[in-house]
């Protein structure tokens, strides 16, 4: 079973697992106690009613700690397996999984934006974003790609069948900015099907004036207006 003990003293295996480093995971728990502190007080039992015995009487969870609750969130956010899957890393069946899966996300959430980090999810925004305007507005779109269950009706199935992955995604467009490495807007998610380029298009993201954009061939023909985009060629050695 995965514990945050286990991994605190092996980084690589920490940054595998959630994305973060030992020292970032330091950071950013506070935050995610006094969220989940916030959201859950203490003092209430999860259905907001006024406890009658003291918090953390009784028989204790596989997530006892606040460590493993931020381990668990971030590795089913980093990974996306199956709720199944993901419960057997962490000693829960599937029905536990799905439930702290839902009672975590809003928390983990609720941390990002309490430390300035959460992406901006509303396209017209991100022209004033303090993530977008770090450092300077060099950003970088991609899109990425997370796989689904199969889904049962046909029509369903070839909406999100993705080619390129050769497996049922959803997809999300990602900005990027260059110099703080954060991740400045988040668009909605869209069908693994759909295109790169037609995703950004309807996305209708307003960019900071004098942005240069970085892209990938999945976005050729975007080219926003006042924006300076840049995209690499491959070599012919690459190409042959």
């Amino acid at each position: 079973m995965l514990s945050y003990n286990q991994l605190k003293d092996r980084p690589r295996e920490l940054l595998a697992a959630s994305s973060l480093t030992p020292e970032e995971f330091e950071q950013l728990l506070p935050a995610f106690e006094a969220a989940y502190q916030k959201r859950y007080p203490p003092e209430q039992t999860l259905k907001g009613k006024e406890r009658q015995r003291q918090a953390g009487a009784g028989a204790k969870g596989k997530l006892a700690s606040s460590s493993d609750k931020l381990l668990f969130v971030l590795v089913f956010e980093k990974t996306s397996p199956l709720q199944t899957m993901h419960g057997l890393q962490f000693g829960l069946s599937q029905g536990q999984t799905n439930y702290w899966i839902h009672h975590l996300l809003p928390v983990l959430q609720q941390t990002l934006r309490d430390m300035g980090h959460a992406p901006e999810r509303d396209a017209s925004k991100v022209t004033r974003s303090a993530l977008a305007l770090e450092g300077s507005t060099d950003l970088v779109i991609d899109g990425t790609e997370r796989r689904l269950q199969r889904p049962q009706d046909p029509e369903k199935q070839k909406e999100h069948y993705s080619g390129k992955k050769k497996a049922h995604t959803d997809k999300n467009i990602l900005l990027v900015n260059e110099h703080s490495s954060k991740v400045v807007y988040l668009s909605e998610t869209v069908a693994g099907r759909t295109h790169d380029k037609k995703a950004a298009d309807e996305a209708q993201i307003a960019y900071p004036a004098g942005a240069t954009l970085s892209k990938d061939t999945g976005f050729q023909g975007y080219e926003p207006a006042g924006v300076r985009t840049q995209q690499p060629k491959k070599s012919r050695e690459a190409r042959s």
